[in-house]
């Protein structure tokens, strides 16, 4: 009985995401409303449209957009709507993992479909392809990115936009980014992904909170070579006014079903590598990237028990048992990267490289880490031995910001 009133209560709360969506009514996103500096407007790309319309013109346009691509100065009204209100030819849309509306699970396989509010074509670059076509981008002249990213290397919307820009410099078609502050944006840390284990969950030699926003990232991507036989694309930064990495940012959409609010986005980085293991992190809860826990009372005395949520999580890691871990929502919002959760996690398991399963190299973008933990080294030495790395990504970082 109480699951089924839980379902009831999550689809009252995510079951009406549509296209314009105005706020979130889940009272987890609104603690995060005292994070964001009304003192100080910022204004993200799409908010600037005296700076793009212009350009977009008699173009035939194709966007890759999903739920946070709003302005939200007038009244988070979606990219899309915005646009055809202004005439402009959208041809269609490319849709990244988690779908148009975010509302996919990790991992799930997203359709090509049309749009029953618009009619216009959605076509999948998480399904059975993730670049595209010369076929799809024969009848655009200009396609635009708008997508919120979180500033961590495996979140795959950079991988999106990776694949993007492959595909426009091969098609000889400009793109146009919308940026957007990174709510990670004001450090950088973790690993540097190594030669050889590259992934739709870490495609550069980045570390894991990259400090970038998706437009610095694109600039990087071009001026380092990254793309395929080193072709460049041609893109345009639709710049973010009145903000700084050192800015905080609330973030007005939840970027994704699993990411509900601004203490999930902070805690993420950390609590990911969870998702090579068999610890839960929350998902099939209301605060996933928020607690962490196992099937053991040995894990701790916080409990919580993953069910399967239409629109967060079908199938949940430890789906319908009882778990007992660690609840972190009272970790302060200036939280960044470490491994402490980790290597706690590690040393109550006591069961070896059992605890790993196949996936936690990808994430970590090497096999260092593992080992790491394995030989029994605390985070100070793990920290120390990707020091080096992390200098000469600083250095590299530089040349490509465009906010201080």
């Amino acid at each position: 009985m109480k699951d089924i009133k839980l379902i009831l209560l999550l689809t009252f709360l995510f079951g009406n995401l549509t296209f314009c969506t105005s706020k979130s009514d889940s009272k987890e996103y609104e603690q995060t409303v005292d994070y964001l500096d009304t003192a100080n407007p910022i204004t993200p790309g799409a908010d600037r449209p005296q700076v793009y319309l212009p350009k977009l013109k008699d173009k035939r346009i194709a966007l890759a957009v999903n739920q946070t691509s709003v302005l939200t100065q007038r009244q988070n009204q979606h990219l899309v709507d915005f646009l055809l209100e202004e005439g402009i030819a959208i041809q269609k849309v490319f849709v990244p993992e988690h779908g148009f509306r975010g509302d996919a699970d990790a991992g799930e396989k997203v359709e090509n479909q049309v749009d029953p509010q618009t009619g216009l074509p959605l076509v999948s670059l998480y399904g059975d392809s993730k670049k595209p076509s010369r076929e799809a981008l024969s009848d655009v002249d200009v396609v635009i990115f708008d997508i919120q990213d979180v500033g961590v290397r495996f979140y795959t919307f950079i991988s999106t936009l990776h694949y993007l820009m492959e595909a426009c410099a091969e098609q000889g078609k400009p793109l146009m980014i919308m940026d957007r502050p990174n709510p990670n944006g004001d450090y950088v840390d973790g690993p540097v992904l190594k030669p050889g284990f590259e992934s739709f969950v870490g495609m550069h030699p980045i570390p894991v909170v990259h400090g970038l926003t998706v437009g610095e990232l694109a600039r990087m991507i071009n001026g380092e070579g990254w793309l395929k036989n080193g072709v460049k694309a041609e893109i345009e930064v639709i710049e973010i006014d009145q903000w700084k990495h050192s800015e905080a940012y609330a973030l007005p959409i939840k970027p994704s079903p699993n990411l509900p609010n601004d203490l999930s986005i902070r805690l993420y980085p950390s609590l990911c590598y969870f998702e090579g293991t068999d610890i839960s992190l929350g998902r099939g809860t209301l605060f996933p990237f928020q607690v962490y826990g196992y099937p053991d009372p040995k894990f701790g005395d916080f409990t919580f028990t993953p069910v399967s949520i239409e629109g967060m999580s079908k199938n949940p890691p430890q789906q319908n048992k009882l778990c007992y871990g660690k609840d972190l929502r009272s970790e302060p919002l200036t939280h960044q990267f470490t491994l402490e959760y980790l290597l706690e996690a590690f040393r109550i398991a006591d069961n070896g490289p059992a605890f790993f399963n196949d996936f936690f190299d990808k994430l970590a973008g090497t096999d260092e880490l593992r080992k790491s933990i394995l030989n029994g080294d605390n985070e100070t030495e793990i920290r120390d031995s990707w020091k080096e790395d992390l200098e000469q990504y600083r250095r590299m970082r530089a040349n490509y910001l465009i906010y201080e």
